[in-house]
């Protein structure tokens, strides 16, 4: 079987250190540039691994989740990392991302992950966690699609948390029940007020992520 790093058939990499324990990581492909901003220890033995929506992105909902997440799980040891795909909106190649992502923290010593994904990133992460099995202990959406959660069943009773706006105006919160019904486990959390952004929820995704995270993986 391929790996999935070598899936999407690298040219070149480059990696540099933009403040002490972020990395930026950029991954040369012939079918696009994926981006990697690489919060926490490089060997981590535990990381979160974050994808945008539709339109890509690196800073997640909830005006930029993914950075503060990323700071509070490296002062626990964690690392994150924050992917930014070669093609957005392209459910197979955008998929192969989040897999070549987890790879390459496999390859630097992370032995359980966490996929994430805001929107059309939910179900990224949630395909990303079909494909790969046990090395991903546990999925967190934020105001997922159903859209490409056909397979959800394969979680096969992994951890699921989700997050929705009961005012969402892109995703109504049946797109996340559905999901969940499709995947016959998982909690959604419904935020009352809040939009598909999360505009107003930050410090509540904040610390029901973070202990999530800790919880579902396991302690090195």
């Amino acid at each position: 079987m391929t790996a999935p790093l070598d899936l999407i058939e690298a040219l070149a990499v480059q990696e540099v250190e933009l403040v002490p324990g972020v990395r930026h990581v950029e991954v040369y492909t012939m079918r696009g540039l994926l981006t990697v901003l690489w919060h926490g220890p490089r060997d981590a033995s535990r990381v979160v691994v974050a994808c945008g929506g539709a339109m890509g992105g690196l800073l997640g909902p909830a005006s930029g989740l993914y950075q503060e997440l990323g700071e509070a799980l490296a002062a626990r040891g964690i690392g994150t990392l924050r992917v930014g795909y070669r093609q957005p909106n392209d459910l197979d190649l955008c998929t192969i991302d989040l897999c070549a992502a987890v790879d390459l923290a496999a390859r630097a010593g992370a032995a359980h992950a966490i996929t994430m994904g805001h929107s059309f990133g939910g179900a990224i992460a949630i395909r990303t966690a079909c494909a790969l099995g046990d090395a991903v202990a546990g999925v967190v959406t934020f105001a997922t699609q159903s859209a490409g959660c056909e397979h959800a069943d394969e979680l096969a009773g992994r951890p699921l948390l989700m997050f929705h706006g009961d005012r969402d105006e892109l995703l109504p919160v049946q797109a996340s029940e559905m999901v969940r019904f499709i995947a016959e486990t998982g909690e959604l959390v419904v935020l009352p007020g809040e939009g598909h952004l999360f505009s107003h929820a930050r410090d509540v995704l904040l610390a029901r992520t973070v202990a999530f995270v800790e919880d579902v993986l396991p302690a090195p």
